[in-house]
């Protein structure tokens, strides 16, 4: 469990979040959204320390992030596994080497042992098959795989997601919010999405953070949403004219 309380952050004279009070839960899919500028790319990056709160606390399990020293920091870092939104693969290596590099980095393992967490964590985004190809070989879909093969080659406590499914179409969208999904259960981590994708947040979203200009504006689950009465919340899930009718035809259920 990650509890975030009385966040805030400013860069010079903006201030960019605002008092953030909020839960994300082991075993569940945690959901930021809101609109482009909102707060909450800044929230995700203080979350992973690649930005300092001007005041406030992230508390891993109890554990004070802001807090840390250098060193716990890095020790923490190693509890996590980072989704970025382009896979960030490196082309030079194969699949393969892509999922074995945070193990040949901060694990001991042998590499008989480094080679066989890998495979599982292949097998695990079902890409048995592919680990001898170079990520220029294969789709989008399946780059969005090794990168999460790779994220949880080190089985991390707390896994993040920026933007998953950009650049995916809707089938293959679908595909990884599943598999970030069963995964999350099945190792009880503590996943973080950052997300513009609304199929995402009707399909997966657990427990859904709305950020507006900066501050938590609702939090609940996917249902909850429907039923919403936070005006700017429902401007913002339901913003062209067809979602409007598929919500009001949904509420006079």
């Amino acid at each position: 469990m990650i509890e975030v309380k009385n966040l805030y952050k400013r860069f010079e004279e903006k201030e960019v979040l605002k008092d953030i009070n909020t839960v994300f839960e082991d075993g569940k899919i945690n959901l930021i959204i809101g609109q482009s500028g909102s707060g909450k790319t800044v929230l995700m990056k203080n979350l992973v320390g690649l930005f300092e709160p001007t005041s406030g606390q992230i508390l891993y399990d109890g554990r004070d992030f802001v807090h840390m020293t250098k060193n716990e920091k890095v020790m923490m870092r190693r509890e996590m596994g980072m989704i970025f939104q382009s896979a960030a693969l490196f082309d030079s290596l194969t699949v393969l080497e892509n999922v074995m590099f945070p193990l040949d980095m901060f694990s001991s393992m042998t590499y008989r042992e480094r080679k066989q967490r890998a495979m599982y964590c292949l097998e695990r985004v079902n890409l048995v098959g592919a680990e001898k190809k170079y990520p220029g070989e294969i789709s989008g879909g399946m780059q969005k795989r090794v990168a999460i093969a790779r994220a949880i080659a080190l089985n991390p406590k707390y896994l993040f997601c920026d933007e998953p499914n950009s650049g995916l179409d809707p089938k293959t969208s679908l595909v990884i919010d599943d598999l970030l999904h069963s995964i999350t259960q099945e190792f009880n981590m503590t996943t973080i999405i950052n997300t513009h994708d609304m199929n995402s947040v009707m399909g997966i979203g657990e427990n859904i953070i709305y950020i507006y200009e900066g501050h938590k504006e609702w939090q609940g689950n996917s249902s909850q949403i429907m039923n919403s009465t936070n005006q700017r919340l429902t401007d913002f899930i339901f913003a062209s004219d067809l979602l409007k009718e598929m919500r009001e035809a949904i509420t006079k259920k």
